[in-house]
Formats: C-alpha cells, structure tokens, sequence
C-alpha cells in the first residue's frame, strides 16, 4: 500500500530534454482534438439508435444528456487531477500517489484493457463500415470475415502513425474530427427540415414490462442482486438508456493520458477535458434529436440509424456522407486508444511495475515506441482473428472504475496533501467527488453478471503479474530495501 511521493510524479515530468523523456508538443485545441477524436464514434452512429428503440423512446435525449452529466462529475475530477499532477498514465498515476502500489497496478491493468480491447472493437466496426460504403468483398471485411484483413491493417497504419510522434498523431487527429463534426452538423441542419412533432410524442413512453429469456450472467447485475424485473420506457428505461449510452462519452480520461506532452498543462488539461465534452454532449443530444423527431421510435433502425431516417425522408443521398463520418469517426477512435496505451505502458515501466525497456521513448521520435509496437500487434491480433462484440462491455466497466478512482482520489489527496498548489479545483469538494463515484458505480451495476465476471478475471490475471513481478522489482521497492541495507 505504499505510495508514490507527489514531488517524483511532477519532476519525472519536468525536463523534457533529460533522457526518457516525452516531449510538450501539445495545446488546448489538440487535446480536445484527441478528445474529441475518442469520444465522438461508436456512439452517435449507433447507439442513438437502439436505445430509442428499446428503453426510452424520444427521451434517449433526456439519457445521453443525464450520461454527459455523470461524465462531467468525473471530469471535475480528473480536471483538478491532471491540472496538479500532470503526468502520463492519469488514474493509475493518480492512484498510485493516493491510494498505493496495488490499486494503482490495478488501475494501470484495467486501463491496458479498456483501450485495448476499446481499439479491436471499433477496428472491426471501422472494416465493417468501409465494405459497405466501397463495396469490399465481406470475406476480408466486416464481422462475416474468418480474418478481418480490414481491421489488422487499419490498427497498423494507425500504430506508426502513434509511434513516429505525437504531433503526427495530432495532425491526423485533427483532420479526421473536423470531418466527423462538420458531417455530424450538416445532419443537425438538414434533419431540422424533417422533424415531426408527432414523433416526440408521447416523449416519455408509458413503462411496459418486457419478456426476459435471459439467462442470470446475462442479465444486468441490479437485476439479479434485488429481483427487479425488466421493464422498457418510462422513467426506468430513460435510467437504463443512461447508463448504456455512458459507453458513448467513455474514453475522454485519454486526454489526461498527455499531461507530459502539454505545453501549460496547468491551463491546457481542463480545457481539453471540458471541450471534449462539451462538444461531444452537444452533438449527441442534437443528433438524438433529430433522429427521433424524423422517424417514429418503434421503427428506427438500430443498425444504421441516421442513414436510415434520411432515406425514410426520401434523403437517401445523405448515405454516404453519414458512412464517411463514420469511418472518420472510428478512424480516430482507434488511433487515440493506442496513443493512450502507449502513455500507460510508458508510466508502469518507469515505475519500475514492468520492465524499463518496454517503456523506452525513442531518441528522436519522442514516444514510447516499444509499448506501441508491442500493443499494436496485439490489438491487431485482436481485431483481426477475435469477434468481440460480446466483449464490448468491458471497455464500460473498465471506465467506469477507473473514474470511481479518480473520484475517490481527489478528496485523498487534499487531505494528506493540503498545501499541492491545484490550478484547478473541483467544487463542493467532497460532495461532487462523492456524487460522481456513486454514479459511475450505479452504472456499473446495470452491465451483465457476465461482464463482472470477466472483468474480475482480468483483474485476477493482473494481480498474479504484479505478485510474481512487479511487487519487489519496481522502483519505490527497490528504494525501500537499499534504506532498509543503509
């Protein structure tokens, strides 16, 4: 349970021209580039559309607004954090200065997988979607494939582009979500024209029961600890939505991931962290809007739903510029998770909890290159030979927990560290910290018994590594044992 003293966080983070180090190369509008780049993706092309349809009708608005809330609760957080602390690694850096070495571990293991995981399943939606708008043979392309040649190739492109440099990465970053946003506001504009007010009504669905076949491990984890019974709309469903849809704004922490490569990371980093999700809260309720006011709830298409409600308006020519934010959308979502995992492995391999060459920062590329390579291979493995839509929900639940630590962190850290100068401070501190843990927890609660055992097994998995490794041969156990020789 020992900790990491604050003051080797921020001088491991000081000189950037000192050997091992990453380079400040980024600004405000980079960072909510990555931000944005990460967040805005999976979401809005398809998760509008069945939680409409299946739990809250035309209040899906009403569930991705009350998701931006929980994550603006977490962002406080990790804004008072990261603008304090700047460093690599965010919530397993974070932890390790206030909690200690084995939830930090943890952390660092959850959030390896989180990004990892995030990375392989949206590469394999990204193959998806360029087949169908290129007319790509489904043998190499898209979930029907026995190797998604699609998938494995875009992970690696995305990987050299993460490991040639940072700012490469931004600039392509950038581009992509310029795309994104300019298309995801064009649909906003045009779908105004077609917005019905008979269906927004009724807004809210009067709640209904719903035949439950599943079996226990696949039902949500309330469900089974109290007996509720399943039900559809009305407030419950709305509260359902909400927590589905949160899987929409996962991926924002990316950003306190760079806190080494911001130029004023003090300024910069809550910035990057409130424009991320400004934005991306903005365009989710306005999009969710326009979908449910041009198409009836009961008849949206889950798979393709935007496209599908311009072709129901006779708009069908909007198709294939929906399918290039699309691919813009998952491009960037994909290169984003590996920069960010690239940051973590570089954080965990100074601290001595993996091997220091794993981190090594190239001399002239300025990242750490053998953590990229090494998980964009992995990732690459992943995407290509395993289907992981069941899998999916392990990028939440890894969120999830990693901002119930961050949470916890913050009112920690100002006990035993009154006098750390903080540029920026969570209000009402403890009470958002508090707020914010115990939302994220009750969304964690409505993924599957099935996801919480899966989860548990990778943490098990992570906490064998660190007892037979990382437990005596990091850094601050070194430390202590040539005292104690002293």
């Amino acid at each position: 349970m020992r900790t990491k003293p604050i003051e080797d966080v921020i001088a491991q983070g000081g000189d950037e021209d000192a050997p091992g180090r990453l380079r400040r190369r980024l600004g405000p509008l980079d960072l909510m580039g990555f931000g944005i780049g990460i967040v805005i993706g999976t979401g809005i092309f398809t998760l509008t559309g069945i939680e409409a349809r299946d739990h809250a009708g035309p209040a899906v608005i009403v569930a991705f607004a009350l998701a931006g809330v929980a994550s603006l609760l977490a962002a406080l957080c990790y804004a008072e954090l990261a603008s304090s602390v700047p460093t690599a690694g965010s919530a397993y850096t974070y932890a390790y200065a206030t909690m200690g070495e084995i939830i930090a571990w943890i952390i660092g293991w959850d959030l390896v997988l989180e990004f990892a995981l995030g990375a392989a399943v949206v590469a394999r939606g990204w193959s998806g979607y360029l087949a169908e708008l290129l007319g790509l043979p489904t043998a190499f392309f898209g979930e029907s494939s026995t190797v998604n040649v699609g998938a494995i190739a875009i992970v690696l492109l995305l990987g050299a582009v993460a490991t040639l440099g940072i700012r490469q990465s931004s600039r392509v970053t950038n581009v992509l979500v310029v795309v994104k946003v300019a298309i995801c506001l064009f649909v906003v504009v045009a779908g105004l024209f077609f917005v019905r007010a008979a269906n927004l009504t009724p807004f809210v669905p009067p709640a209904e029961p719903v035949r439950d076949d599943a079996a226990g491990l696949t039902r949500p984890l309330s469900q089974v600890l109290f007996g509720m019974e399943p039900s559809a709309f009305g407030v419950a469903g709305v509260l359902t939505a909400a927590a589905v849809v949160f899987f929409a704004y996962t991926g924002f922490e990316a950003v306190a991931n760079l806190g080494e490569e911001t130029r004023r990371p003090h300024r910069d980093l809550p910035l990057g962290l409130f424009g991320t999700l400004g934005v991306s809260a903005l365009l989710y309720v306005a999009v969710s809007f326009v979908i449910v006011g041009m198409v009836d709830y009961r008849e949206i298409d889950p798979g393709a739903p935007i496209a599908a409600a311009f072709s129901s308006v006779g708009a069908g020519w909007a198709s294939a510029l929906i399918s290039i934010a699309a691919v813009a959308g998952l491009t960037s979502v994909i290169l984003v998770d590996i920069v960010a995992i690239g940051r973590i492995g570089f954080a965990m391999s100074r601290d001595g909890l993996l091997p220091a060459a794993v981190g090594a920062v190239h001399p002239r590329w300025g990242t750490p290159f053998r953590t990229t390579a090494a998980v964009t291979v992995g990732v690459a493995a992943l995407a290509g030979f395993v289907p992981l839509s069941s899998l999916a929900n392990l990028v939440s639940i890894g969120t999830l927990f990693a901002f119930v630590i961050v949470s916890v962190a913050v009112p920690i850290l100002r006990r035993t560290r009154p006098q750390l100068r903080r540029p920026f401070r969570v209000p009402l501190s403890p009470v958002i910290p508090i707020l914010a843990a115990l939302a994220c927890l009750y969304l964690m609660t409505n993924l599957s018994v099935e996801t919480w055992l899966r989860f548990l097994a990778w943490m098990g998995l992570g906490l064998l590594i660190y007892l037979v490794y990382g437990r005596r041969r990091n850094r601050l156990a070194r430390r202590d044992r040539a005292g104690a020789a002293g």
